[in-house]
């Protein structure tokens, strides 16, 4: 019974095969990215010599700037089509559904799209697998047998892309098991509390704390742990404080607009700070990842020339991984910004097509749209920078970080990471077009 309503669910819509499409290709890039990551990193903690265990810190601390932004982007996608399934579910609830069966139908649509994407992903990683292999490390390239992941990994990174899609539809149900009314005439804005900025503060100041006892830590494995938790605990308060400030600023700016794309824009940011938040999202790690890439190549730079063979070598790799590094992180942030640029005017494809048959000029919409998503980028490029920076600061000192080399560095990172939103935002504009020509 169960399974047949779930098929009567997936049937597309009014928005088409896209709402199904657009989690499903997320999870895909999700998860082929997760793999890369992991199997690149894999190849590290075979080493036994002098140098393995510098190596094997850089490698825990890229694991973690690039494993949190991809959670978070997996949890993005296991909402993508949460508006679409919490109406259909509300009007089941409203037709006399017990909780149990709309829980059941919710986690059973979010793991089938979230496990079709991951066995994608899956492939991609295969198909990515030869050009990983010849990246140089220590003078010799990596090797297929150094990067491909066992079957018990693969089986592993599917079951937890699953499990992530579950656990969010179980936390997206409360308000369509409780106010399916509500949920279905959209009439409740999500709260949220200025506990989540002192948390935030609490977090970003421990991680501080960690990084300055790092010299005192008893063991190898206490480091690592302390650097997972500091530069892990900070990318993940970024999403507990991001919404809260968005939305702060969002207040502003709607009791002084004077346009109506202004007003709009403001409008559209508070109708929900969570989704505005996840279409910066990438950019907040972007900007997070360019601090560090910054202060790393200035840091290097400073050394000068190294005394022997292997510094040299080893000043060369840390480039190599940082530049990695923060090419993975611009694939987060194209695949974060095109799948939530599309799924957010699928989402409000009524609001358009209302606004249409009022008269209003597409070049109002997108006016507004751009800056719904323009200013909460700015708000979270500076604030996730400056997080980094104090987390950056006991390990390489303010020096380092304001000097030239860096600087530069981070400028161009922020840099190409808003272009490529804006390039989304400009790609996405035949979506929005079409939207609200639609008048049926």
């Amino acid at each position: 019974m169960i399974a047949r309503v779930a098929w009567l669910l997936a049937r597309p819509g009014a928005g088409g095969l896209a709402p199904l499409l657009l989690p499903v290709t997320a999870f895909a890039i999700v998860t082929a990215l997760l793999l890369t990551v992991l199997g690149g990193a894999q190849s590290f903690w075979s080493w036994t010599d002098d140098y393995a265990v510098t190596y094997q810190a850089l490698a825990v601390i890229a694991l973690v700037l690039l494993v949190v932004p991809l959670a978070s982007l997996g949890g993005s996608a296991a909402r993508l089509s949460a508006r679409r399934r919490d109406d259909r579910l509300a009007t089941l609830r409203l037709l006399g559904a017990t909780p149990a069966t709309v829980s059941a139908l919710a986690v059973l649509e979010s793991v089938v799209l979230a496990v079709a994407g991951a066995l994608a992903g899956v492939a991609l990683y295969f198909v990515l697998v030869p050009l990983i292999a010849l990246i140089p490390f220590r003078g010799e390239a990596l090797g297929i047998d150094g990067v491909l992941l066992g079957l018990p990994a693969l089986a592993g990174v599917v079951a937890g892309v699953a499990v992530l899609a579950a656990a969010s539809a179980v936390l997206g149900l409360r308000q369509v098991v409780i106010s399916p009314l509500g949920v279905r005439t959209r009439q409740d804005a999500p709260k949220l509390h200025w506990l989540r900025l002192v948390i935030g503060v609490a977090v970003i100041a421990l991680s501080f704390l960690m990084m300055s006892a790092l010299q005192v830590a008893g063991s190898m494995i206490a480091i690592f742990a302390m650097l997972a938790a500091a530069f892990g605990g900070t990318l993940a308060v970024l999403n507990l404080i991001g919404p809260w400030v968005i939305r702060l600023v969002a207040q502003s700016q709607a009791r002084r607009a004077k346009t109506p794309a202004r007003l709009l824009a403001a409008r559209t940011v508070l109708e929900s700070p969570k989704a505005a938040w996840r279409q910066v999202s990438g950019v907040a790690m972007t900007s997070f990842m360019a601090v560090f890439a910054g202060t790393g190549i200035a840091l290097l730079d400073s050394f000068g020339e190294a005394a022997d063979t292997e510094s040299l070598e080893l000043f060369a790799d840390i480039r190599t991984g940082i530049l990695i590094t923060v090419v993975g992180s611009f694939l987060m942030v194209a695949c974060s910004v095109g799948v939530n640029q599309a799924a957010g005017i699928l989402d409000r494809g009524e609001l358009h097509r209302s606004l249409g048959m009022l008269g209003m000029p597409i070049t109002t919409m997108d006016a507004s749209r751009r800056r719904s998503v323009m200013s909460p980028l700015r708000i979270t490029t500076i604030g996730s920078a400056v997080a980094a920076a104090v987390v950056m600061l006991p390990l390489t000192g303010a020096a380092i970080i304001v000097a030239p080399l860096s600087l530069l560095v981070i400028a161009g990172v922020l840099a190409v990471g808003i272009g490529v939103v804006w390039l989304g935002l400009a790609a996405t504009r035949p979506m929005l077009e079409r939207a609200a020509s639609v008048t049926s």
